[in-house]
């Protein structure tokens, strides 16, 4: 039989530890259970939230009047296909385990990703990111549970639909699916990928292509450097991650932002001939600098991205922190930033 909960609060179940209860809380081990879990809440006309790690993730401090699950299926399991070793991971195995077993296997594709908090289960939704790579460009296919049939689905990689921290599972089809696997293709004995700017330069000595490993452990230190690695002991690390996207513009946007900057503009390119901006140079030009305080809550003091729990604070705070940059920002420039966690109950 599958335990339900009540009332059980959800602030420790995020990384922000910042959020009220939910009116119920169960822990599905299986895609059976997942099943089960649906059907329950159905039979009682209840909304139903799924949270893995809880690092992108804000919960509002009233809570979320239905049945959260969080997803506890476990389990890596690989095999070799077409020239491919094939990671199967359960959604709720922690993603930076899948990273260090990859890398330990010698196959590349998500050795950038290392450090990324949180479980499998939420990289397909967002597509997540970091460093040059996301998992779009190794995802095999996901497995899901539809919530509108209550039935097993299988998705390619091309169905889910991916684009920049976007795909069908938070676009069109933003909480009908609830994932339960994701199978991951990559390359034994390839090499790193080395296209982030930090990457470049921590190897820029070199006159050796690192391995796998040694590509990992430098993600790792720039994390831990920005404050994105959990660690207990770092109250950077009670955050959300990055709590903005790079907004992504027409070139006549960042033209319009180039020319009310007296710096050169950080931008990257970006699909269709646009342009993608560094929202953490925009908030820095902004005026609004590393370790900014806004009572319970802060700016990161290693990275401009992250919002921070001083300590006591409640998602009130943090909104109140995210619309004052996202004002600041705009009232600069014009540019309007989007918050990248999910929010819960609001």
């Amino acid at each position: 039989m599958l335990e339900i909960q009540e009332n059980v609060w959800l602030a420790p179940y995020t990384t922000l530890k910042v959020g009220g209860p939910a009116a119920f809380l169960a822990r599905p081990t299986t895609q059976e259970a997942v099943i089960e879990a649906l059907q329950w809440a159905q039979a009682r006309s209840l909304p139903v939230f799924v949270i893995g790690g809880g690092s992108n993730l804000l919960v509002s401090d009233r809570g979320f009047p239905g049945l959260v699950l969080h997803m506890s299926i476990s389990g890596i399991v690989s095999r070799s296909e077409d020239g491919k070793q094939i990671y199967s991971a359960g959604a709720g195995v922690v993603w930076d385990e899948l990273a260090a077993r990859a890398v330990a296997d010698d196959c590349a594709g998500v050795e950038c990703l290392s450090g990324i908090p949180g479980t499998v289960g939420g990289t397909p939704i967002q597509n997540v990111g970091a460093y040059g790579q996301d998992v779009a460009e190794t995802i095999h296919c996901v497995r899901a549970v539809d919530t509108a049939s209550g039935q097993p689905v299988i998705f390619s990689s091309s169905a889910c639909e991916f684009s920049y921290r976007r795909s069908r599972f938070n676009q069109r089809d933003r909480g009908r699916y609830i994932i339960t696997q994701v199978d991951y293709g990559l390359e034994p004995g390839g090499p790193p990928k080395l296209a982030y700017a930090d990457l470049r330069r921590h190897f820029a000595e070199s006159q050796e292509i690192p391995t796998l490993a040694e590509a990992r452990e430098a993600v790792l230190a720039i994390r831990r450097a920005k404050g994105m690695v959990l660690d207990e002991n770092d109250a950077d690390s009670r955050s959300a991650g990055s709590f903005f996207q790079n907004p992504v513009v027409t070139r006549a946007q960042y033209e319009r932002v180039a020319g009310a900057s007296s710096l050169p503009v950080p931008h990257f390119e970006a699909a269709d001939g646009q342009l993608k901006l560094a929202a953490a140079w925009l908030i820095e030009q902004s005026g609004i600098a590393k370790g900014f305080v806004l009572g319970s809550v802060a700016i990161s003091s290693k990275h401009t991205l992250a919002l921070t729990n001083r300590g006591g604070a409640t998602a009130a705070d943090v909104i109140l922190l995210k619309e004052y940059v996202q004002r600041r920002v705009f009232q600069r420039f014009g540019i309007e930033l989007h918050p990248e966690p999910v929010m819960l109950g609001f």
